[in-house]
């Protein structure tokens, strides 16, 4: 169904969406803007419809003729909503063998609750690295349901024993003409060979309202048939996704972790690689000059290590990628790489009821400025590579006059102490995105 339907339908179920937004007016706060290292003096904001109107230092007069919700911020902190560079909406909180065999209408309701907490963790975009994720992007778009701003890749599109390639061995081989498998039915992966197979599921993608490609280029830790060290995919069938998306205005990622894998990737033209934890430094150094992002996640071997069973080549593949992560973030510093923050959480609800703490453990390599300004303004800067095909266009990770009213009123000071973040349960005291509030603890 197209956009404007699905408003219009929302506007028809749901009454109170017709009427006016009324204008919001936070006094008395202290912004973090979303680059700066400081916060602000003493501020007030006024949001009006789903824009930020104006920021003073003075006290802004309530408008006598408009609707005028005041929250008196008491000194607490300002600042935008949070973005998440590699989520799965999807997946994040089911079960892997229950996504391989539950109904997608229950599917699809857990992910719609999921969405709202990741909301209510202060969660206001998240950008989607593969699943069926269009529905329920919709959804929220049409206030049927809450939840953050969605960029989608949809299906990761993955070879023949990939990282994508969630096949059980007697479905091999395939026959020319066969079903597809479950998780390409659902539009969680889309097997393809060869350069032409490739472009057509690149194109699939786009057609069902992808807004950048995901290519799984290289082995991957929670798949089953691809050791950590493989290179997937050729640099031509890498060009023939690159070029379906170009022709489109937008780009394609790679899930990544090595140096091989993620240098035929940029051979191929790709924009932006997730993962990264096994690169050397030659492979820094291209991304460096290529202009190339980097979408990195602070995996270590701590409590949110995923849970695979001991001794596993899951988890053996784990650890081995785990004890990259400290070089790869040497290396992001060391050449100032274009870098992005996420957290790829999959298939475990108690890991992503931690997606803010995974954003409080970056300090381990960035002081909490520079941390929240990489999961603000820096990643609303990779958002926007979708170019045209971004779905919300304006600005997003800033607090300035004319931006996107996406805003957290936190209880206290996350410049100085980044745990304040850690539990948006307490600290979150306000959640507004486009302008509306969905959550007010005053």
């Amino acid at each position: 169904m197209p956009r404007r339907a699905l408003l219009a339908f929302a506007l028809a179920v749901l009454p109170a969406l017709a009427q006016e937004v009324p204008h919001v007016l936070f006094q008395d706060v202290r912004i973090f803007d979303g680059r700066s290292p400081a916060l602000s003096a003493p501020a007030h904001v006024l949001v009006k419809g789903n824009r930020i109107a104006r920021i003073s230092t003075t006290p802004i007069p309530v408008d006598p003729g408009a609707r005028t919700q005041v929250i008196a911020g008491g000194g607490r902190t300002l600042m935008p909503g949070l973005i998440d560079a590699h989520w799965h909406s999807m997946m994040a909180a089911v079960p892997q063998s229950l996504s391989l065999v539950a109904d997608q209408g229950y599917l699809y309701l857990l992910a719609g609750w999921e969405a709202r907490e990741t909301l209510l963790r202060g969660f206001t975009s998240v950008r989607d690295l593969a699943g069926p994720a269009i529905g329920l992007k919709q959804a929220i778009d049409a206030g049927l349901v809450e939840g953050p701003r969605i960029w989608v890749a949809g299906a990761m599109i993955s070879q023949t024993g990939g990282h994508g390639d969630f096949r059980f061995p007697y479905e091999v081989p395939r026959a020319p003409g066969a079903p597809l498998s479950h998780a390409e039915v659902t539009g969680a992966s889309a097997l393809a060979d060869s350069p032409d197979e490739v472009r057509l599921r690149a194109r699939e993608q786009l057609m069902r309202g992808s807004v950048f490609l995901k290519l799984a280029a290289g082995g991957g830790v929670a798949s089953n048939y691809d050791p950590l060290d493989a290179s997937q995919y050729t640099e031509a069938e890498i060009r023939a996704a690159v070029e379906a998306a170009e022709n489109m205005g937008t780009y394609v990622t790679v899930h990544a972790y090595t140096p091989r894998a993620i240098q035929t990737a940029i051979r191929g033209g790709v924009k932006c690689v997730d993962h990264g934890q096994l690169m050397d430094e030659a492979t820094a150094r291209l991304m460096a000059e290529k202009d190339i992002w980097l979408c990195l996640q602070p995996f270590l071997d701590d409590e949110d290590a995923a849970p695979f069973p001991p001794g596993s080549d899951n988890q053996l593949k784990m650890l081995a990628m785990h004890r990259g992560t400290d070089t790869a973030y040497a290396l992001a510093k060391r050449f100032k790489l274009r870098l992005a923050w996420g957290t790829d959480v999959l298939f475990d609800p108690r890991l992503a009821a931690r997606q803010n703490a995974q954003l409080a453990k970056m300090t381990r390599w960035f002081t909490p400025a520079e941390t929240l300004t990489m999961a603000t303004a820096t990643n609303a800067e990779l958002l926007a590579l979708s170019g045209p095909r971004n779905p919300y266009p304006g600005a997003l990770g800033v607090v300035k006059e004319g931006a996107l009213a996406d805003l957290l009123l936190v209880d206290g000071n996350p410049l100085a102490d980044l745990k304040v973040i850690a539990d948006p349960r307490k600290n979150f005291k306000v959640i507004m995105k486009d302008g509306r509030i969905h959550k007010n603890a005053l």
